[in-house]
């Protein structure tokens, strides 16, 4: 009976034992530290101040303006028009409108004039000038003072049966420099061909110089 007695004895004090250690052991152990929630920040930036202009996007470069290149175009009143002596030759005569620059700047003429015979009242009488491609077009520069030509070869209204020419009496040539429509009136006193259908009239390119009307156009 006695060893019995003796656990017994030994079992009470070895729970208290025990039980003080779970204690100690609690309370030595730290709990885990709680998860901390997000937090989101939202800045919102100041509107700008007077202060502080908002810098604006760059001004884009302007492009340069183009320079004109060469002179400008003969206008019509800068140009003193005038009809050269005329020469004959098979049935045709020869006459030089020459162009000279009456401005104090330079100019330019390209091309054909338009030339056309009127009547003493203004009205046109036939067909205006054909185009003679005997020399090709050529920029003539004209400094103040200087002239350029067309030549014009006008033929014997006679050399046309009366019917098909339909003859009149004209007074003057009606001439619209190269690019022009404001035309000049040269007097030129002949007859003739009031039919359209009947060409009596041709014109050269322009050129520069004096013109010096030659036999068949030379």
């Amino acid at each position: 009976m006695k060893p019995a007695l003796t656990a017994a004895r030994l079992a009470g004090p070895l729970v208290a034992l025990l039980a003080a250690v779970g204690v100690l052991a609690g309370c030595g152990s730290t709990p885990a530290p709680a998860a901390r929630p997000t937090v989101t920040v939202t800045v919102t930036a100041p509107p700008p101040s007077a202060a502080s202009p908002v810098p604006s996007s760059p001004a884009a470069t302007p492009r340069p303006t183009p320079t004109p290149t060469g002179a400008p175009a003969c206008a019509t009143p800068a140009l003193a028009v005038s009809l050269g002596p005329g020469n004959g030759a098979a049935g045709s005569i020869y006459y030089p409108i020459e162009f000279t620059n009456a401005s104090s700047v330079a100019c330019t003429l390209y091309g054909y004039p338009g030339v056309s015979f009127v009547t003493a009242s203004g009205a046109q009488a036939g067909a205006a000038a054909t185009e003679d491609p005997a020399y090709p077009r050529a920029l003539a520069t004209l400094a103040a003072g200087t002239t350029a030509h067309a030549e014009l070869r006008v033929t014997n209204a006679a050399n046309y049966p009366a019917a098909a020419c339909q003859p009149v009496t004209v007074h003057r040539l009606r001439v619209y420099p190269p690019g022009e429509t404001h035309p000049v009136y040269l007097t030129l006193k002949a007859t003739a061909c009031a039919s359209t259908s009947v060409q009596i009239l041709s014109v050269q390119t322009v050129r520069p110089g004096n013109g010096l009307a030659g036999f068949g156009g030379q």
